[in-house]
């Protein structure tokens, strides 16, 4: 490593180490085990040069050299742009449908600090932690570099809650990146996304979490305690998103997108499209909570559409496609109502305005019903 961080720092929280150590006794035995990563953008390995190049690969690498003998499976399953809230609700099918054995979460740099999201966080950490598999799970904090702003300090509160092992970018690379000794370019050229040797920077305080783990292997750990109550209201631990490939709505001129999908992050598939104004969708769903997601285009001009919640037409909710950004699509999740009451609820989405030159279909991905 050609750069020197301060490595004492890297755990911020020790959290009970039985699992992991679980894991690890496993791998000394030669067993088969899968390794899986949920995250965003970094996960995923945005800016590496190639996918083996990314911090979770490198991860992967680590439990491959260290236990020789066991036989690993890797798991990525980071899509760019998305959040802790969308991690609920495809947890099930993108990483615990292949049963993980030990589970990186990663999204401190994607969810915003607010009891929302610490709420859609929890979710998502009891969802995996409570699975049939009982998986061991390290929570993982990335940080902006050029603010040191991310969501750990909320996600920290879940950890803690959980009793999870937990490290930490900001209280190791980012000090380094202030001071100067490491160049924030050399890293990293947008203040978020790592390089190659941002990669193995970030994948470097993972492994040397886990090292403190292994190094101590020997050593008495206590029992994990009961399983915690809930800290917030915890309303997304259990999600439905509704695709084409599990909801039958009422189409007025949508059509189910009829192409297939090239893997997870080939994430604008299984939905539905529409070009023409006043074309209709129309679902029934069982919630408290309700979110609904498409696509944003760089391609301009784009439809927008309008969704009606509960017949209430006169309070609709606007799903504009057209993005003033100009990094690429975005799958754009919105958040129609939260803790609101439980029970049956209607989800209209209407075209509301189409342009002669319009690029692109409105494309609904999928809507999320949580309770």
């Amino acid at each position: 490593m050609k750069y020197k961080i301060s490595y004492e720092n890297a755990v911020s929280n020790r959290g009970n180490r039985s699992r992991i150590r679980q894991v690890m006794r496993r791998a000394l035995n030669g067993e088969e085990l899968t390794i899986g990563f949920l995250g965003g953008s970094i996960t995923q390995g945005s800016l590496s040069t190639k996918p083996e190049l990314c911090y979770a690969y490198h991860v992967y690498e680590w439990w491959q050299k260290t236990f020789p003998k066991a036989h690993f499976t890797y798991l990525n399953a980071g899509i760019g742009a998305t959040d802790s809230q969308f991690g609920c609700a495809r947890v099930d099918t993108d990483l615990l449908a292949y049963h993980p054995d030990f589970v990186i979460v990663e999204f401190s740099v994607n969810d915003d600090p607010t009891e929302h999201f610490m709420e859609t966080y929890e979710g998502l950490v009891r969802r995996i932690y409570s699975s049939k598999d009982h998986p061991a799970m390290m929570l993982v904090h990335n940080v902006f570099y050029h603010s040191g702003s991310s969501a750990q300090v909320m996600h920290s509160r879940v950890g803690r809650h959980y009793d999870l092992p937990s490290v930490s970018m900001q209280s190791t690379i980012y000090p380094e990146v202030v001071s100067g000794r490491i160049p924030n370019r050399e890293i990293t050229p947008d203040d978020l996304h790592p390089n190659d040797d941002g990669h193995e920077l970030v994948a470097s305080v993972i492994t040397c979490g886990l090292e403190q783990i292994l190094n101590d292997l020997d050593s008495q750990e206590p029992a994990e305690k009961p399983y915690p109550q809930p800290l917030t209201a915890n309303g997304y631990e259990h999600c439905q998103r509704l695709s084409n490939r599990n909801a039958q709505p009422i189409l007025t001129g949508f059509v189910a997108d009829p192409e297939p999908q090239n893997g997870i992050t080939d994430c604008f598939k299984n939905g539905w499209l529409s070009s023409h104004q006043g074309d209709s969708i129309y679902f029934e769903v069982e919630a408290s909570s309700i979110a609904v997601q498409y696509r944003k285009t760089i391609a301009l001009p784009a439809p927008v559409a309008e969704l009606i919640l509960d017949g209430d037409e006169a309070h609709p909710y606007l799903l504009d496609a057209n993005f003033d950004e100009t990094w690429g699509e975005k799958l754009q999740l919105d958040t129609i109502m939260e803790h609101g009451p439980e029970g049956k609820h209607t989800v209209l989405i209407r075209i509301r305005k189409t342009h002669e030159n319009d690029q692109k279909p409105f494309c609904l991905v999928s809507v999320i019903a949580a309770r």
